[in-house]
C-alpha cells in the first residue's frame, strides 16, 4: 500500500545569494508582487531540503509537487532528476534508484519572463515558489500509475440512461498485476489489465444524482491492484452521476432542468501571502462563496488546487475550469498550452463539479493569426480525446467581433464586459448581448467576466464611474444584476472577481499592485456592499443589509438609505421610529433625513440590520481617493470652457479630429492605459472598441483613470486644449 510523506518543514531557501530557513507553501513574491510597480522579482531561487529516508527493498519512491510556479528542475544528490513547465499542476518523478538516507533534494525554481511557458502576460502576478504541497510517495513495485501527467492513477465517468448511470472506470498499473479489483458500494468487478489498462463498466440502477447545491451527492470508486492474493495498491475517487447540456435559449440544464450558472470568478491569492495558500483558506473561500448563494464558479485564470476541486464537488458548486492561455499568443508556446491542458484533465477529470475545459482568455487582444487559430483546434482536439463527456469554452475580450473565425472552434462562447466601467455605458451590456442573440439565437453564449473597482473605504453620495466608492459598484451590480434576470438565455455569467486579487502592474485606487473588482477585500476581512446585493439575488437565507456602513459622516440634508434583502417587505427606523415600510424586491431604497447622529436600522420579520449616521458640514476628505483631491474637477477655474475652444467637457472623438487634439487625446490615452499594467500594451484596440472610447468626454476619461491622471496633468491639458479652435459651425 502506498505512504504520503509530506515534506513541507525545513527548507533552505535561496535568493540572490541569501539563505533563509521557510516552510511550505511558500512564494517569494509575497509582498513584492502586491505593492505596484510592475517590479516584483521574476528570477530564479532555489529550495534545498535533505531526505532523511532510506530506500527499501522492494518499494518504489516518487517525489510529487502540487504546484510549482513556474518552471522547476529537481535534483537529488546533484544529479538531475527532471523538469517541469508549468506553474499549477501535479507533476511527479521517480527517485529509487538514487535514495538513500540524507540524501539532498534541490528544486532549482524560476518564474522569470520567456516565450515558452504560460502565463507571461496577464492582470495578475505571477508568485514565484514551491507554494503547493510536497510529498514523498512510497509504493510498492506494482502500483497504480504515478508519472503520466500527475495522474491520479483512475479515472471515472457516468452516463445516465433513462433512471440508472453507466459507469466507466479505467485505472493505469505498473509491475505485476493479477488483476485489478474495481468496487463502488457493494458492486465489485475483477478485471485483467490489458497493456497495463483495467477497464470496468458498472451500472448503477435507479442511480442518486449529484444535482447541484440542492444535492450534490457522491459516490466513491475504489480500485486495488492485486498481486499474488495481495492488495499491493490502493487508489480511490468521488465522482457524481449528472448530465447537463447548454441550449442557446434556456440557457444551462443540469440533469434536464434550467440551472442558472450565476457566479463569480476566484483567484487563489491572498495579501501578504501570495499564493502560498493553505487548505483552511481555501475553506475560508468556500464558506464565503456558500454565502454568497452562487451556484457557480469560474476557477480563474489557471488550475486550482485538487482541494479546492473537491469542495466544489462536495457543495454542488459547478466549475469553469481552465489552463492559463492568456492574453498573448507565444507560438513557441503552442507546446506548453497542450501539455497544460493535458494536465488539467488528466488530474481534475473526475470531479462532477467541472462541466467545460476553457481553452484561453483574451488571447485575442493583441491580434489574431493563423498559428493562434490552429493552436485551438489543436487544444479542442486533444480536450475532446481525453474526455468527449465536457464542451470545450473560451473567454472572449469584449472587442473581439462575434464573426471572428476564433469563436468557430470551441464548443461555448462567453465574453468579458466591462461597459460602464472601463468604456461605454452599463447600457451597452444590454445591447450587445441582444445583438449577439438576435443574429446568433441558435448559438449559446455566456458572460465569462464583469466588473467595476471598489475601494471599501470610499463613499459618495453622488457615485460616478472611476471614483472606486463603494456606491458606484452597487449601481453598476445593481444594472447588471438585472440585466442578467431579464436574459435567462445567458449560459453563465460570473463576477469578476470574488476577492481583490494582486495585480502588480496596477496603479489605481491609491493602493497599487491589486486589482479592486472583488465583493470582499484581498484579505477576506471586509465584505463590501455589493456582496450583499447578490446575496440577496442567490441566498435564501431571509437577511436585510443597510448599504453605506462605512459611510458614516454625511454632508447631505436628506441621505439615500438603500437596503438589499432576499424578503419582499422591508421596514425602515431612524433612532427607534418607524419612517417606512416598502414592498418590493432585493433592493430597497430610502430617503431620510439626518440633522446629528442617528442609528438607523432595517427590519423584516425577525432579521434586521443597523448602521449609524452622523450629519457633517462639509464632506469627510477620507471618503476620496487623496490622489483625486479636488471635490470635482469643475470647481478649479483652471478647469473651465472657452466657447469656441475645446476642453476636456468635450468628447474625444470631435477633439480628435483636429490633428492637435488628436496627439493630446493620444497622450493621455497613453497615460490611463499605463495605469492598467503592462497587460494593456498588448491590447489592439478595434474600431468599434475605439469609436465607444472615444464617445467619453475628456473628463470622463479622467475620472476613470482613478489618480492615474493627476489635477496638474488635467489643468496642463485643459490648457491645451483651450488653445485649439473648434470647427466653425
Amino acid at each position: 500500500m502506498r505512504n504520503y510523506i509530506l515534506l513541507n518543514d525545513g527548507w533552505q531557501f535561496i535568493k540572490n545569494g541569501k539563505e533563509e530557513t521557510v516552510d511550505l507553501p511558500h512564494s517569494w513574491n509575497a509582498v513584492d508582487g502586491q505593492d505596484g510597480g510592475d517590479d516584483y522579482y521574476r528570477g530564479s531561487c532555489i529550495y534545498r531540503r535533505r531526505l532523511q529516508n532510506t530506500a527499501v527493498s522492494g518499494k518504489r519512491y516518487f517525489l510529487e509537487f502540487r504546484g510549482v510556479s513556474s518552471e522547476a528542475e529537481v535534483l537529488l544528490d546533484d544529479v538531475l532528476i527532471g523538469k517541469h513547465e508549468g506553474g499549477y499542476s501535479t507533476f511527479r518523478f521517480d527517485i529509487t534508484d538514487r535514495l538513500h538516507e540524507g540524501s539532498l533534494l534541490e528544486v532549482r525554481v524560476t518564474n522569470a519572463p520567456n516565450n515558452r511557458v504560460y502565463p507571461q502576460k496577464a492582470d495578475f502576478t505571477f508568485y514565484g515558489g514551491i507554494y503547493r504541497d510536497v510529498y514523498l510517495i512510497e509504493t510498492q513495485e506494482s502500483h497504480f500509475a504515478l508519472e503520466d501527467w500527475g495522474t491520479p492513477g483512475l479515472a471515472v465517468s457516468a452516463v445516465l440512461k433513462g433512471n440508472d448511470a453507466i459507469v466507466s472506470t479505467e485505472a493505469w498499473t505498473v509491475g505485476k498485476c493479477d488483476f485489478v479489483r474495481f468496487s463502488i458500494g457493494s458492486l465489485v468487478q475483477e478485471i485483467r489489465p490489458e497493456n497495463t489498462a483495467a477497464r470496468a463498466v458498472f451500472t448503477i440502477e435507479n442511480a442518486h444524482l449529484w444535482d447541484g447545491k440542492k444535492d450534490p451527492y457522491l459516490y466513491h470508486l475504489k480500485a486495488e491492484l492485486v498481486t499474488e492474493g495481495q492488495t499491493a495498491d490502493l487508489v480511490e475517487t468521488d465522482f457524481g452521476c449528472r448530465s447537463f447540456r447548454v441550449d442557446p435559449k434556456r440557457g444551462f440544464l443540469l440533469n434536464g432542468r434550467p440551472y442558472p450558472l450565476r457566479g463569480v470568478s476566484r483567484h487563489q491569492d491572498r495579501r501578504g501571502i501570495g499564493n502560498a495558500i493553505t487548505r483552511e483558506m481555501m475553506e475560508e473561500d468556500m464558506s464565503i462563496l456558500l454565502e454568497l448563494g452562487a451556484s457557480s464558479v469560474r476557477l480563474a485564470h489557471y488550475q486550482h488546487d485538487q482541494y479546492f476541486y473537491d469542495l466544489c464537488d462536495r457543495n454542488g458548486i459547478i466549475v469553469w475550469a481552465e489552463i492559463p492561455y492568456i492574453t498573448k499568443h507565444m507560438p513557441e508556446g503552442n507546446g506548453n498550452t497542450l501539455s497544460q491542458m493535458r494536465e488539467l484533465i488528466t488530474q481534475c477529470r473526475n470531479h462532477p463539479s467541472i462541466v467545460c475545459w476553457a481553452l484561453s482568455n483574451e488571447i485575442c487582444v493583441a491580434g489574431l493569426t493563423e498559428d493562434l487559430l490552429e493552436n485551438h483546434r489543436n487544444l479542442k482536439e486533444l480536450a475532446g480525446q481525453l474526455d468527449p463527456d465536457r464542451p470545450t469554452a473560451i473567454a472572449d475580450a469584449f472587442m473581439l467581433e462575434p464573426e471572428s473565425p476564433i469563436n468557430n472552434i470551441p464548443d461555448l462562447l462567453a465574453y468579458n464586459l466591462y461597459f460602464g466601467w472601463y468604456s461605454g455605458e452599463l447600457e451597452d451590456n444590454d445591447t450587445f448581448f441582444d445583438d449577439f442573440h438576435e443574429k446568433y439565437p441558435d448559438r449559446p453564449v455566456g458572460l465569462a467576466e464583469y466588473g467595476a473597482d471598489c475601494r471599501f473605504d470610499l463613499e459618495s453620495a453622488r457615485p460616478e464611474r472611476g471614483d472606486y466608492s463603494e456606491q458606484y459598484q452597487c449601481l453598476y451590480h445593481e444594472h447588471m444584476l438585472k440585466m442578467i434576470k431579464e436574459r435567462p438565455w445567458l449560459w453563465c455569467t460570473y463576477v469578476w472577481n470574488l476577492f481583490d486579487f494582486g495585480a502588480d502592474g496596477r496603479a489605481e485606487a491609491d493602493d497599487p499592485g491589486v486589482n479592486h473588482k472583488g465583493l470582499v477585500t484581498f484579505d477576506r476581512k471586509v465584505k463590501k456592499d455589493a456582496f450583499y446585493l447578490y446575496k440577496a439575488y442567490w441566498s435564501t437565507e431571509p437577511f436585510v443589509y443597510v448599504c453605506g456602513r462605512r459611510y458614516v459622516d454625511r454632508e447631505e440634508e436628506i441621505s439615500e438609505i438603500r437596503v438589499y434583502s432576499n424578503q419582499d417587505r422591508v421596514t425602515l427606523f431612524c433612532d427607534g421610529k418607524e419612517v417606512e415600510t416598502l414592498e418590493g424586491s432585493r433592493v430597497f431604497v430610502f430617503r431620510l433625513p439626518i440633522t446629528g447622529t442617528h442609528l438607523v436600522e432595517a427590519r423584516s420579520g425577525e432579521v434586521r440590520d443597523v448602521i449609524t449616521v452622523r450629519k457633517v458640514p462639509e464632506a469627510n476628505p477620507a471618503y476620496r481617493l487623496a490622489s483625486a483631491s479636488v471635490v470635482n474637477w469643475f470647481d478649479d477655474p483652471g478647469m473651465d470652457s472657452i466657447p469656441g475652444f475645446f476642453s476636456v467637457q468635450d468628447r474625444m472623438e470631435e477633439i480628435r479630429k483636429d490633428p492637435a487634439g488628436r496627439e493630446l487625446i493620444d497622450q493621455l490615452l497613453a497615460a490611463a492605459r499605463a495605469s492598467r499594467g503592462s497587460v494593456t500594451k498588448e491590447v489592439k484596440r478595434t474600431e468599434s472598441m475605439e469609436r465607444m472610447l472615444y464617445r467619453n468626454t475628456v473628463l470622463g476619461l479622467i475620472r476613470q483613470a482613478g489618480g492615474a491622471i493627476t489635477q496638474e496633468m488635467a489643468l496642463e491639458l485643459n490648457k491645451k486644449l483651450r488653445q485649439i479652435r473648434k470647427p466653425e459651425g
